[in-house]
């Protein structure tokens, strides 16, 4: 659903269900997905050029109002609160929340089922993995796997347990993503090609 007071750009793409708030802007080259599960907006929400916003079955996609999605950052199956600032490269994963007023910073990441509280930001680089949240510099990656290790990322975004072959997990996935090899593209007018 988009309203009327919404704008998305002719090259953004927006597939399966997804609800976008009154005002919400969806520049060049974004991708809102909800084909797995729901994408929903609130007002005033800006998607900037390339970014992605994936809804999960288990862990829909919601940005609240007054969100910036910033260029290249990454939205997977998360809830983002209202007024948060996520910079150019970020990465949010599924399972995980985003409190108000927060801010990630360039190239930062939520890791997935993490909390983050209001008020919080995540330092350019930086990792933020738990519920609550800590933070952790790039230089702390051993300090980060105790904290992340628990929190299956495997399980949470494929459904499989933590050392599942690749192969197997790949598999699953290019089924996914095959039941679009069939598609063709719809315009305004009908169907065309």
């Amino acid at each position: 659903m988009v309203p009327d007071s919404a704008y998305v750009a002719p090259t953004a793409v927006l597939c399966g269900a997804v609800i976008l708030g009154e005002r919400a802007r969806i520049l060049h080259g974004a991708v809102l997905t909800a084909e797995d599960g729901e994408v929903r907006t609130g007002a005033d929400v800006v998607v900037m050029e390339n970014a992605l916003v994936r809804g999960r079955a288990s862990h829909p996609a919601i940005l609240g109002d007054a969100v910036l999605i910033g260029p290249h950052a990454h939205v997977n199956g998360a809830v983002v609160e209202d007024e948060v600032f996520v910079a150019t490269g970020a990465s949010i994963f599924p399972g995980a929340v985003v409190g108000t007023r927060s801010e990630l910073r360039i190239n930062s990441v939520l890791h997935a089922n993490s909390r983050l509280a209001p008020d919080t930001v995540v330092p350019i680089g930086w990792i933020a993995a738990g519920d609550p949240a800590e933070l952790f510099s790039p230089d702390r990656h051993a300090e980060l796997w105790e904290k992340q290790q628990d929190l299956d990322f495997p399980g949470t975004v494929y459904g499989v347990p933590r050392g599942t072959p690749m192969r197997t997990i790949m598999s699953r996935q290019t089924d996914f993503y095959g039941a679009h090899q069939g598609d063709r593209l719809l315009d305004e007018g009908g169907l065309s090609g």
